[in-house]
């Protein structure tokens, strides 16, 4: 057997470790009641997967848009064994009211994260939430401490770390030291999915109630459904590019390292190119995340070609006996001399399910990771332990972006945080940006921190 095959073997007799003990589990244990929060795009994606590895009973449903809702709620009652159609409900307090589920799914839009996890766990439920977990560094400091206070698994969608092939890098390259001292770390997304435009404010439609679906946010003039890309393309909701896709990258780089808080975070960017539009969003960024021995330093461009067109959203360490390429569709270890390269391909799996290849909007090569990911929540769940995308893994990964953002809008200021005192160090104005201003109405739960 060569080196080649012998990692092969090696990645696919860990995945198999790593999946089979819950399933046999499962099977013999009470099936675990459900709620899903936003039943949008990936909500009902990150509910299907859960459906396929665990016996589930979804038993509730909840969205400001009611058609989106429906068509969830005939779609779940195909997918899950007992056909049953899940309650509905347009507001989550309602949902939770009742204190009847095991667990929740978050899915709903950023701006709404931290609000549905705490009070999710308040209810009695452990949580799937979705990343990045929040809008701002103290809804994040409050979602951890809420997980801690009432015991409660909470399980971040940053599911690069349950990747099958980057799981395998992690293990047979990193882990073994092929790469040698790690100096540097670039992280990149070149995709265009910056949504840009000037559609018209049009009247609400009956179906959605938008002044839910904005909830804590500013209420912008409604132009036409905010769901899937356009609400990403506002600073309101969310935290750019930067909060939407570093924070994968910035997870996985951090889980491979075994890093923690950068000590230092400085960007720069803005919108350079694509002007037109009404998109707030920087179309252009570049945030470096200082460690002790080495700085990771994440670039995106919404606009232009990607300088390798085969990682245009990745991860490269470079280490002084070679460099590690990853992103969710390959790795390649390619060495600094004459030593064997090393290549990996994403797992499918879509004979084992092939519901997967007829699913709309479905990310195949996503699917396995959150399989696995949702397999480590469950487990977590009966042993009452720490999931390997804890909450406070997304929150420092999460954080460590919107201080990048931070840093962009005070010109490439240098920022400190310090996560004991949840204050930047000497830095006034940066440490009151730590806490957005929220819409008249609701509480913003970082007032709560002791």
């Amino acid at each position: 057997m060569n080196r080649r095959d012998f990692l092969k073997a090696t990645a696919a007799s860990f995945a198999l470790s790593a999946l089979g003990g819950y399933v046999a589990h499962a099977a013999e244990q009470k099936a675990y009641r459900v709620g899903l929060i936003g039943t949008g795009w990936y909500g009902k994606s990150d509910l299907f997967r859960l459906i396929q590895v665990a016996p589930v009973e979804v038993v509730s449903l909840c969205d400001p848009d009611k058609k989106m809702l429906a068509e969830a709620a005939d779609l779940t009652a195909q997918r899950q064994k007992n056909k049953k159609r899940p309650r509905l409900y347009g507001d989550y307090r309602e949902m939770l009211k009742e204190k009847d589920l095991d667990i929740v799914l978050v899915g709903s839009p950023d701006h709404w994260h931290s609000l549905q996890m705490i009070a999710a766990v308040e209810s009695g439920a452990d949580v799937y939430c979705q990343k990045p977990i929040s809008c701002d560094v103290l809804e994040g400091e409050a979602m951890v401490a809420a997980a801690r206070k009432h015991n409660k698994v909470v399980q971040v969608g940053t599911q690069r770390k349950s990747t099958p092939h980057l799981i395998d890098v992690k293990k047979n390259i990193i882990e073994t030291g092929m790469l040698g001292k790690i100096g540097h770390v670039e992280l990149c997304c070149y995709f265009h999915m910056r949504a840009n435009g000037n559609p018209p404010v049009t009247p609400m439609p009956d179906f959605l109630d938008y002044d839910m679906w904005t909830g804590p946010a500013p209420l912008r003039p409604y132009d036409g459904l905010p769901h899937i890309r356009w609400w990403r393309t506002f600073m309101e909701y969310g935290n750019g590019i930067c909060g939407d896709m570093c924070v994968h990258m910035l997870d996985t780089a951090r889980w491979m390292l075994n890093l923690g808080w950068p000590k230092k975070v400085t960007s720069v960017g803005g919108i350079l190119v694509q002007k037109e539009g009404k998109s707030n969003i920087a179309d252009t960024q570049v945030a470096t995340f200082e460690y002790p021995d080495f700085n990771i330093v994440w670039q995106h461009r919404t606009w232009g070609t990607a300088p390798d067109p085969d990682y245009p959203w990745a991860i490269f360490i470079h280490g002084e006996k070679g460099t590690l390429k990853a992103s969710t569709m390959r790795a390649d270890f390619i060495p600094d001399g004459n030593g064997e390269k090393i290549h990996k391909d994403v797992v499918y799996e879509k004979e084992q399910y092939p519901e997967d290849v007829t699913e709309k909007g479905i990310e195949l090569n996503a699917a396995p990771a959150t399989r696995l990911h949702m397999k480590d929540f469950l487990a977590a769940i009966e042993k009452r332990s720490k999931p390997v995308a804890d909450i406070q893994e997304g929150h420092t990964s999460t954080s460590s972006c919107i201080l990048a953002n931070v840093s962009m809008a005070l010109g490439g200021r240098p920022l400190v945080y310090d996560p004991a005192k949840r204050q930047v160090v000497g830095d006034a104005e940066a440490t009151k940006l730590l806490r957005r201003p929220w819409r008249a109405g609701y509480k913003h739960p970082g007032d709560a921190l002791a």
